[in-house]
């Protein structure tokens, strides 16, 4: 396989997360998620427990709609005075992902990565999705819960995500113009779906 970066968006419960390591051991490459807080945090000195509580989550909103920070590639020196705010941590995400994405084929869940790597030629952006029964099935097999818990978690992170990705990019998270394949998980084993995504990947990989 020829360098290649697959960026994943995923809603809650379509098991994008889960699908994106299985993908990734599939084709021999590294996987990252959380591990890309910690990279940030060593890499800008900033505590991790501060990028952990931006992660894909815009921590206060204006009382009338989003205001954007679309993202432009920056980053805050340390003598700035936002060199802590939220902003600045989504930089330094930012250019952690910039520099693995240009180091190695990898999977990439979540965090805009789409959008932060849109002018690189080795990307396909994926986005996974199922309807809300699926969604609460599967959260319910892998976390259990009650089911009207496991629905306000549901729209309650999905909410986090869109408004998270709005602000950073300045576009819909759930809009299929922002990736190159988008796929329903519904009434498919997991085993099924990375044969399905490592299908479409091979056709450009």
């Amino acid at each position: 396989m020829k360098h290649t970066v697959i960026t994943i968006a995923r809603s809650y419960g379509s098991g994008g997360r889960t699908l994106g390591k299985l993908l990734a051991k599939e084709l021999g490459i590294h996987c990252y998620d959380r591990e890309l807080l910690r990279m940030a945090s060593e890499q800008s000195g900033i505590n991790e427990a501060l990028f952990g509580e931006v992660d894909e989550k815009v921590k206060s909103l204006p009382l009338f709609g989003i205001s954007k920070k679309i993202y432009k590639g920056e980053v805050f020196p340390p003598e700035s005075d936002d060199f802590v705010s939220d902003d600045n941590l989504f930089n330094y995400q930012a250019k952690v992902i910039k520099e693995v994405a240009a180091e190695e084929s990898c999977v990439i869940i979540g965090r805009c990565a789409d959008f932060i790597l849109k002018d690189n030629p080795n990307v396909i952006r994926l986005f996974f999705y199922a309807p809300r029964e699926d969604c609460i099935t599967r959260v319910k097999t892998q976390n259990g819960g009650k089911e009207k818990d496991i629905i306000r978690k549901i729209e309650k992170t999905d909410k986090y995500r869109s408004d998270y990705y709005k602000y950073h990019t300045g576009k819909d998270w759930n809009d299929s113009r922002n990736y190159d394949f988008c796929l329903n998980t519904a009434s498919m084993s997991y085993e099924k779906l990375v044969a399905v995504v490592k299908a479409y990947i091979e056709q450009y990989a």
